[in-house]
């Protein structure tokens, strides 16, 4: 079977990347990995798409880089007409695939939803998401009052990922990571 229903909750996967655009007439789409390393996302034999609510799964047949991308070739895509419906799909990956980290690194998924906590006990909010910059990764964490715990105000933080320094400790399992930060910074 090249494509296969596949039935899971949204939360169940991660986004590895997405496909762009046909490449070619032989059903190779163009892909935007969110890995790092870019093709970190080649590693993985079997993608699940999602476009418009439905997940189908697809085994990895070739891919490579590409100029400054990716290209892929997926199993059950072999025509231009079959890559350009396909273009646009979500690559997800489910995340009992995701490689072991040591107990001091995170997937950015898990930090996600987080409530963040001065060391005074002041909540600012959550982890909305996080972003590269050259320098490091970088927490958006939102306040809102009306969540429980509630934030001390309805502020958007932008705070460095800068374990030690800034991030004091993260309790996965409490759902807490602690900072040092000037809550009115």
């Amino acid at each position: 079977m090249s494509e296969q229903a596949v039935r899971s909750e949204r939360d169940d996967h991660v986004v590895l990347g997405k496909l762009t655009s046909p490449y070619g007439v032989k059903g190779w789409l163009k892909v935007y990995s969110h890995t790092s390393p870019m093709d970190g996302i080649l590693e993985y034999p079997e993608w699940v798409l999602r476009q418009d609510g439905t997940l189908t799964r697809h085994r990895l047949l070739q891919g490579r880089r590409h100029g400054k991308g990716l290209v892929a070739l997926l199993e059950g895509i072999d025509s231009r007409e079959a890559a350009e419906r396909a273009a646009g799909a979500e690559v997800l990956l489910s995340k009992t695939e995701l490689p072991e980290l040591d107990g001091d690194e995170y997937y950015w998924h898990q930090l996600e939803g987080l409530t963040v906590v001065t060391r005074e006990g002041m909540v600012l909010g959550r982890v909305a998401y996080l972003f590269e910059t050259g320098a490091n990764d970088v927490l958006v964490v939102r306040g809102d009052p009306q969540d429980v715990p509630p934030a001390i105000d309805d502020r958007e933080r932008l705070l460095p990922f800068l374990p030690e320094e800034v991030i004091v400790e993260v309790d996965l399992t409490g759902g807490v990571m602690t900072v040092a930060w000037d809550p009115y910074f």
